[in-house]
């Protein structure tokens, strides 16, 4: 079994980050064949050999993902492909 843990700010409303979140299950849910659901502020994912839970936060989202034996092997890219479609949809906000 593999990991991912990945966190961002964002420098987004509540409402906007929701639908970035939104966005970005429908996204991994199409490319990944995930099936979603939001709980609260959270949304929880699941497809055979992988589950994880998105939490959006006032100023951040964090991303936790479990994948199984078999899609250990694609973990740099559904990394790559997170990242990816974090940095279009909430870009990191700057600290001053």
């Amino acid at each position: 079994m593999a990991n991912i843990h990945i966190e961002r700010d964002h420098g987004l409303t509540q409402a906007k980050a929701r639908a970035a979140a939104e966005k970005l299950a429908r996204d991994l849910s199409k490319r990944f064949e995930l099936a979603y659901a939001w709980d609260g502020n959270d949304i929880a994912f699941e497809r055979p050999g992988l589950t994880g839970r998105m939490q959006v936060g006032r100023k951040s989202i964090a991303l936790d993902v479990t994948l199984g034996f078999l899609l250990s092997a694609l973990k740099p890219t559904i990394e790559r492909e997170i990242h990816a479609t974090l940095d279009r949809l909430a870009p990191v906000r700057k600290r001053r």
